[in-house]
Formats: structure tokens, sequence, C-alpha cells
């Protein structure tokens, strides 16, 4: 069986390595992306192809990637006048990897249906350092068909791919995997804040934490890293996290989930102050001014 070719719109600090991944795989690409300085820096590669326009990109391939910060880019990139719709072939698959809202994908996998195409959601969790070692979790929202079609092409490109049901529920996990994430990180934040307070060192702290039942994505990957350090470039922008917050409370009808709505509230007043291109690991950086205590050296 022919190795299809494969089309990526999106080329930021995840789409990038992803784009390499494929490319070791054996997959020929052919991307896009509205900044041409990022698409001509990864056509160097004689397997990777630039595409002038999304709909370029869907001539040329069968399996089209979109990995792109919201659902309103994504909406533009597929219906546009240049857009992958106006141009797609019947039969193929749009992969819509960026961490959407569930019910615009299901809105644009009923465009792109009239179309004779498949749209899935296939959102990624692990960050640009498991993006560039092909180590990302993928989770699946679409028919078993199409999943065994471009399963191979995941695989490439990350080490765990779960189906969580039909088009949209993928979204509605990754969104859901973020609230969990962002609420560990953000309580770990003010735990490092009261201890540093009272007099205990933040690091013997992140090490009690990975050590006890306090253990959790943050304490293992973020607090040494990113915060202790005063690095904060994690490679996830804060703006973004708040994107993914705001996604996972529409999934709460009753409104009954109280702290995740605080934590929301909080993640949105810090991106409020610390303004545009904030790493979400600054969120430590707006705990820890707001109280007076600074964490990073």
């Amino acid at each position: 069986m022919a190795t299809p070719k494969i089309g990526f719109i999106g080329l930021g600090s995840m789409g990038k390595p992803m784009v390499h991944c494929l490319v070791k795989a054996g997959y020929g690409v052919a991307v896009y992306d509205a900044n041409a300085e990022a698409v001509a820096a990864l056509a160097t590669d004689a397997n990777i192809s630039a595409q002038a326009t999304p709909a370029a990109v869907a001539r040329e391939a069968s399996i089209i990637i979109t990995m792109l910060p919201t659902s309103a880019i994504v909406e533009q990139v597929l219906t546009g006048s240049d857009g992958v719709l106006s141009s797609v072939k019947p039969g193929s698959i749009i992969v819509e990897m960026s961490s959407g809202a569930p019910a615009m994908t299901r809105t644009l996998a009923q465009a792109a249906e009239k179309q004779g195409v498949e749209l899935v959601d296939a959102p990624v969790s692990g960050g640009v350092s498991r993006a560039k070692t092909g180590d990302l979790s993928i989770m699946f929202g679409g028919s078993s068909a199409a999943l065994s079609t471009v399963e191979p092409v995941l695989k490439a490109m990350g080490s765990s791919v779960v189906r969580t049901g039909d088009v949209g529920t993928a979204h509605a996990m990754k969104a859901l995997n973020n609230l969990v994430s962002a609420g560990g990180f953000l309580i770990g934040a003010e735990a490092l804040v009261m201890g540093k307070r009272f007099g205990l060192d933040p690091e013997m702290m992140v090490d009690v934490l990975n050590a006890s039942t306090g253990m959790n994505n943050s304490t293992q990957k973020k607090f040494k890293q990113f915060v202790l350090s005063g690095k904060y470039n994690a490679g996830f922008g804060l703006e973004l996290m708040v994107k993914d917050l705001g996604i996972a409370l529409g999934l709460d009808d009753n409104h009954t989930a109280e702290f995740s709505q605080l934590c929301l509230k909080i993640s949105r007043a810090a991106s409020e102050s610390l303004g545009k291109g904030a790493d979400h690991t600054e969120l430590a950086r707006y705990v820890s001014q707001r109280c007076d205590v600074p964490l990073s050296s």
C-alpha cells in the first residue's frame, strides 16, 4: 500500500516538530502557515513542500492535519475562499489536532461531510518536548474506520492514541485534561508560596511532593524546570491555557464545578495582568507576586 502524502497546516511551536516526526517516519508533507517564514524554514527539506494556501495543501494530500491556536482560525482555514474545503478531494480525511471547541468541531465535521470528506478531532498532550520526540498522547474522536486509516500517521507523532468516541469527544477530553493539569499547577504554586513564606525551601518541597501523594505533572516537569529556575519558557501560552479552561467550563451546563470556575477566574486574571505572550508557567509568577513571595531567584 502506497504511503499517503500528508498535508499539515499550522507550523507553530508544536506543528513544526510534528512535521519533522512525519518526515522521519517516511511521509512526504505539504505544509502551509500564515507565517511565510515558518513555511520557508521547513521547506528546505526535500520531503516537505511549501504551499501558498490551505486549498493548495488539500490538492496535494489525502490526509490533512490542522494544528492551529483556535477553532475560529480552523474554521477560516477550512471554509475560507482559499480554504481546504474549496479543493479537498472526496474521500480525504481532515485531522483536527488543535485544542478546539467540541461544538465547533462538530459543525465543521458536518460541513466536511457535505464535501464527501470526514473530519475527525485528534488533539494532543505532552508539550513541545514530547512533540520533538514523537511521544505525544493523542486523543481521537471519530469513526473506527477513520482511525484505522490515520492511526499509522498519528503513531508517527505520538506513543499513545486513544479513541474517545465520536467526533468532538476528543476536544472535550483535551479541554478536561488541561483543566486538571492547570488545577494541579495552580494549587502546587500556591503551596510553594505558602511553604516558602513559612520558611521551607521550594526545591526541597518539590522533591517531597514528588515522593509523596502530592505528586503531579507540574511537580515532576514544571516547577523546578520552569518556575524555580526563573525560565518560564515551557512553550505553551497562558492565553491558550485560559482558552482551554473556557472550553472545559463550557461543558459544565449546570455551573456546579466551583473549583474549576475559580481556576479559570485566577488564570484569566493572571493572563490579563501578565499580558500577551506570557507562558502558562508564569501563572506561578502571578501567584508569587500577589503574595510578595518570589519563587525564582
